[in-house]
Protein backbone atom coordinates (compact mmCIF):
# COMPACT_ATOMS: atom_id res chain seq x y z
CA UNK A 1 0.00 0.00 0.00
CA UNK A 2 1.73 3.82 -0.85
CA UNK A 3 2.35 5.86 1.63
CA UNK A 4 0.34 9.39 1.17
CA UNK A 5 1.67 12.52 1.83
CA UNK A 6 -0.79 12.53 5.15
CA UNK A 7 1.42 9.80 6.41
CA UNK A 8 4.56 11.58 5.80
CA UNK A 9 3.54 14.32 7.95
CA UNK A 10 2.29 12.04 10.63
CA UNK A 11 5.58 10.54 10.60
CA UNK A 12 7.25 13.99 10.75
CA UNK A 13 5.04 15.57 13.74
CA UNK A 14 5.62 12.24 15.63
CA UNK A 15 9.78 12.35 15.15
CA UNK A 16 9.40 16.34 15.95
CA UNK A 17 7.28 15.52 19.33
CA UNK A 18 9.48 12.45 20.32
CA UNK A 19 12.70 15.23 19.85
CA UNK A 20 11.08 17.49 22.04
CA UNK A 21 10.53 14.93 24.73
CA UNK A 22 13.94 13.83 24.53
CA UNK A 23 16.05 17.42 23.96
CA UNK A 24 13.47 19.60 24.86
CA UNK A 25 14.21 19.46 29.03
CA UNK A 26 17.80 20.17 28.05
CA UNK A 27 16.89 23.10 25.92
CA UNK A 28 14.94 24.59 28.24
CA UNK A 29 17.45 24.36 30.97
CA UNK A 30 20.84 25.71 28.73
CA UNK A 31 18.45 28.50 28.01
CA UNK A 32 17.92 29.06 31.69
CA UNK A 33 21.70 28.49 32.07
CA UNK A 34 22.21 31.25 29.57
CA UNK A 35 20.43 34.10 31.00
CA UNK A 36 21.61 32.61 34.72
CA UNK A 37 25.30 32.86 33.45
CA UNK A 38 24.93 36.29 31.54
CA UNK A 39 23.05 37.76 34.71
CA UNK A 40 26.29 36.38 36.79
CA UNK A 41 28.88 37.97 34.30
CA UNK A 42 26.99 40.96 34.40
CA UNK A 43 27.47 40.91 38.02
CA UNK A 44 30.88 40.23 37.77
CA UNK A 45 31.78 42.45 35.48
CA UNK A 46 30.36 45.50 38.33
CA UNK A 47 32.16 44.20 41.08
CA UNK A 48 35.39 43.88 39.06
CA UNK A 49 35.11 47.54 38.12
CA UNK A 50 34.66 48.36 41.42
CA UNK A 51 37.22 46.57 42.87
CA UNK A 52 39.86 47.82 39.96
CA UNK A 53 38.79 51.36 41.22
CA UNK A 54 39.57 50.83 45.00
CA UNK A 55 42.84 49.67 44.26
CA UNK A 56 43.43 52.95 41.62
CA UNK A 57 43.64 51.01 38.87
CA UNK A 58 45.08 52.90 35.36
CA UNK A 59 42.04 54.68 34.06
CA UNK A 60 43.51 53.49 30.53
CA UNK A 61 43.91 49.79 31.54
CA UNK A 62 40.21 49.07 32.91
CA UNK A 63 38.18 49.40 29.93
CA UNK A 64 40.13 47.14 27.84
CA UNK A 65 40.52 44.52 31.09
CA UNK A 66 36.95 44.61 31.83
CA UNK A 67 35.65 44.05 28.18
CA UNK A 68 38.58 41.66 27.93
CA UNK A 69 37.24 39.43 30.98
CA UNK A 70 33.71 39.61 29.99
CA UNK A 71 34.23 38.38 26.47
CA UNK A 72 36.36 35.45 27.20
CA UNK A 73 33.39 34.38 30.28
CA UNK A 74 30.94 34.44 27.59
CA UNK A 75 32.51 32.42 25.40
CA UNK A 76 33.16 30.08 27.76
CA UNK A 77 29.62 30.45 28.83
CA UNK A 78 28.43 29.56 25.24
CA UNK A 79 30.02 26.80 24.72
CA UNK A 80 29.30 25.21 27.92
CA UNK A 81 25.60 25.51 27.31
CA UNK A 82 26.00 24.03 23.54
CA UNK A 83 27.72 21.11 25.10
CA UNK A 84 25.27 20.47 27.78
CA UNK A 85 21.62 20.71 25.46
CA UNK A 86 23.90 17.87 23.30
CA UNK A 87 25.24 19.69 20.09
CA UNK A 88 29.00 18.65 19.58
CA UNK A 89 31.40 21.37 19.44
CA UNK A 90 34.46 19.41 18.87
CA UNK A 91 34.92 20.62 15.05
CA UNK A 92 34.20 24.58 15.81
CA UNK A 93 36.56 24.40 18.88
CA UNK A 94 39.23 23.24 16.62
CA UNK A 95 38.16 25.77 13.89
CA UNK A 96 38.23 28.28 16.91
CA UNK A 97 41.76 27.22 18.16
CA UNK A 98 43.32 26.86 14.68
CA UNK A 99 42.22 30.60 13.79
CA UNK A 100 43.37 31.54 17.46
CA UNK A 101 46.96 30.17 16.58
CA UNK A 102 47.46 31.74 13.35
CA UNK A 103 46.33 34.92 14.64
CA UNK A 104 48.44 34.73 17.96
CA UNK A 105 51.15 34.50 15.21
CA UNK A 106 50.37 37.57 13.02
CA UNK A 107 49.62 39.48 15.92
CA UNK A 108 53.15 38.57 18.13
CA UNK A 109 54.60 42.30 18.24
CA UNK A 110 51.12 43.61 18.98
CA UNK A 111 50.07 41.13 21.61
CA UNK A 112 53.67 41.53 23.11
CA UNK A 113 53.31 45.60 23.00
CA UNK A 114 49.32 44.92 24.57
CA UNK A 115 51.18 42.72 27.27
CA UNK A 116 54.36 45.40 27.82
CA UNK A 117 51.47 48.24 28.10
CA UNK A 118 49.61 46.34 30.69
CA UNK A 119 53.03 45.79 32.64
CA UNK A 120 54.06 49.67 32.40
CA UNK A 121 50.15 50.75 33.81
CA UNK A 122 50.70 48.18 36.54
CA UNK A 123 54.04 48.61 37.56
CA UNK A 124 54.45 51.75 36.87
CA UNK A 125 58.29 52.50 35.99
CA UNK A 126 56.78 55.78 34.91
CA UNK A 127 53.76 57.66 34.35
CA UNK A 128 52.70 60.95 32.41
CA UNK A 129 54.10 63.94 33.05
CA UNK A 130 57.76 62.23 34.08
CA UNK A 131 60.85 62.78 32.02
CA UNK A 132 62.25 59.99 30.77
CA UNK A 133 65.22 58.70 28.24
CA UNK A 134 64.09 55.76 26.17
CA UNK A 135 65.22 54.59 22.70
CA UNK A 136 67.89 57.58 22.50
CA UNK A 137 64.93 59.80 22.60
CA UNK A 138 64.54 62.37 26.31
CA UNK A 139 60.98 64.28 26.72
CA UNK A 140 58.07 64.57 28.65
CA UNK A 141 55.61 61.16 28.65
CA UNK A 142 52.51 62.53 27.28
CA UNK A 143 49.90 59.66 26.82
CA UNK A 144 50.28 55.89 27.72
CA UNK A 145 48.45 53.95 26.18
CA UNK A 146 48.18 49.77 25.85
CA UNK A 147 50.01 49.49 22.44
CA UNK A 148 52.09 52.47 22.47
CA UNK A 149 53.74 55.42 24.94
CA UNK A 150 53.88 58.74 23.46
CA UNK A 151 56.97 61.20 24.35
CA UNK A 152 57.25 65.00 23.50
CA UNK A 153 60.81 65.44 23.16
CA UNK A 154 62.07 69.00 24.38
CA UNK A 155 62.64 70.44 21.21
CA UNK A 156 58.80 69.59 20.70
CA UNK A 157 58.99 66.75 18.11
CA UNK A 158 56.55 63.62 19.41
CA UNK A 159 57.67 60.57 19.58
CA UNK A 160 55.35 57.19 19.43
CA UNK A 161 57.20 54.12 21.20
CA UNK A 162 55.74 50.70 21.11
CA UNK A 163 55.53 49.59 24.49
CA UNK A 164 57.07 46.47 23.62
CA UNK A 165 60.64 48.20 23.26
CA UNK A 166 60.12 49.61 26.83
CA UNK A 167 60.06 47.05 28.70
CA UNK A 168 62.57 45.34 27.08
CA UNK A 169 65.20 48.20 26.64
CA UNK A 170 66.45 50.60 29.48
CA UNK A 171 64.38 53.24 30.63
CA UNK A 172 66.01 56.52 32.65
CA UNK A 173 63.24 57.76 34.58
CA UNK A 174 64.62 61.52 35.26
CA UNK A 175 62.11 62.92 36.97
CA UNK A 176 61.28 59.86 39.87
CA UNK A 177 63.80 61.47 42.10
CA UNK A 178 62.51 64.88 42.15
CA UNK A 179 66.15 66.42 41.63
CA UNK A 180 69.05 66.24 39.50
CA UNK A 181 72.99 66.87 39.41
CA UNK A 182 74.36 69.21 37.14
CA UNK A 183 78.00 69.08 36.27
CA UNK A 184 80.34 71.63 35.25
CA UNK A 185 84.14 70.98 34.17
CA UNK A 186 85.91 74.38 33.34
CA UNK A 187 89.78 74.43 32.69
CA UNK A 188 92.19 77.21 34.16
CA UNK A 189 95.52 78.45 33.74
CA UNK A 190 97.46 77.93 36.95
CA UNK A 191 98.06 81.36 37.21
CA UNK A 192 94.53 81.59 38.54
CA UNK A 193 93.91 81.84 42.06
CA UNK A 194 91.93 78.60 43.01
CA UNK A 195 90.42 80.11 46.20
CA UNK A 196 89.33 83.49 44.61
CA UNK A 197 87.88 80.97 41.95
CA UNK A 198 86.39 78.77 44.19
CA UNK A 199 85.21 82.23 46.65
CA UNK A 200 82.98 83.57 43.03
CA UNK A 201 81.48 79.99 42.20
CA UNK A 202 80.46 80.32 46.20
CA UNK A 203 78.60 83.76 44.98
CA UNK A 204 76.94 82.28 42.04
CA UNK A 205 75.57 79.60 43.92
CA UNK A 206 74.42 81.72 46.90
CA UNK A 207 72.79 84.15 44.31
CA UNK A 208 70.94 81.68 42.28
CA UNK A 209 67.62 80.72 43.75
CA UNK A 210 67.15 77.52 41.59
CA UNK A 211 70.31 75.52 43.26
CA UNK A 212 68.56 73.67 46.16
CA UNK A 213 70.52 73.78 49.32
CA UNK A 214 70.65 69.41 49.92
CA UNK A 215 72.12 67.75 48.40
CA UNK A 216 75.24 70.03 49.27
CA UNK A 217 77.31 71.01 46.31
CA UNK A 218 81.12 70.15 45.60
CA UNK A 219 83.43 72.57 44.07
CA UNK A 220 86.85 70.87 43.51
CA UNK A 221 90.05 70.42 41.27
CA UNK A 222 89.37 67.27 38.96
CA UNK A 223 92.20 66.87 36.47
CA UNK A 224 95.92 68.25 36.69
CA UNK A 225 97.73 69.25 33.59
CA UNK A 226 100.28 70.61 32.04
CA UNK A 227 98.92 73.56 30.83
CA UNK A 228 96.55 73.92 33.94
CA UNK A 229 93.92 72.40 36.45
CA UNK A 230 90.40 71.80 35.71
CA UNK A 231 87.79 72.50 38.68
CA UNK A 232 84.53 70.57 38.86
CA UNK A 233 81.35 71.90 40.03
CA UNK A 234 78.63 69.93 41.18
CA UNK A 235 74.97 71.48 42.05
CA UNK A 236 71.73 70.16 42.31
CA UNK A 237 68.63 71.59 40.61
CA UNK A 238 64.92 70.12 40.10
CA UNK A 239 64.32 67.89 37.46
CA UNK A 240 61.58 70.00 36.19
CA UNK A 241 63.21 72.53 34.60
CA UNK A 242 66.24 71.07 34.47
CA UNK A 243 67.75 72.42 31.17
CA UNK A 244 67.09 76.19 31.40
CA UNK A 245 67.88 76.46 35.15
CA UNK A 246 70.99 75.01 33.91
CA UNK A 247 71.36 77.50 30.87
CA UNK A 248 70.54 80.55 33.33
CA UNK A 249 73.44 79.14 36.38
CA UNK A 250 75.96 78.85 33.33
CA UNK A 251 75.21 82.16 32.34
CA UNK A 252 75.17 83.86 35.63
CA UNK A 253 78.63 81.87 36.25
CA UNK A 254 80.37 83.28 33.34
CA UNK A 255 79.26 87.01 34.04
CA UNK A 256 80.35 86.60 37.87
CA UNK A 257 83.76 85.39 36.94
CA UNK A 258 84.00 88.34 33.71
CA UNK A 259 83.69 90.68 36.49
CA UNK A 260 85.76 89.31 38.64
CA UNK A 261 89.80 89.32 38.59
CA UNK A 262 89.40 85.74 37.16
CA UNK A 263 90.31 85.27 33.45
CA UNK A 264 88.04 82.60 31.57
CA UNK A 265 89.94 80.23 29.22
CA UNK A 266 90.43 81.77 26.02
CA UNK A 267 90.36 85.50 27.03
CA UNK A 268 93.12 88.25 28.12
CA UNK A 269 94.04 88.02 31.81
CA UNK A 270 93.61 91.51 33.36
Amino acid sequence: MKETKTDHTIQFYDKAFDWLLDKGPAILIGIALLFIGLWLIKLFSRWLKSGMHKKNVDPSIKPFFISLTVTVLRILLFFTVMQFIGIQMTIFATLVGAIGVAAGLALSGTLQNFASGVLILMLKPFKVGDNIVAQGQEGTVTNIEIFYTKVTTFDNRLVVVPNGKLSNEVIINISTKGSRRLDIEMKFSYGVDYDELVKVVEECIADSDDILKTPEHRIGVSVLEESGYKVMISVWINSHGFNDNKLKFQQNLMKMMKNSSISLPGTTPK
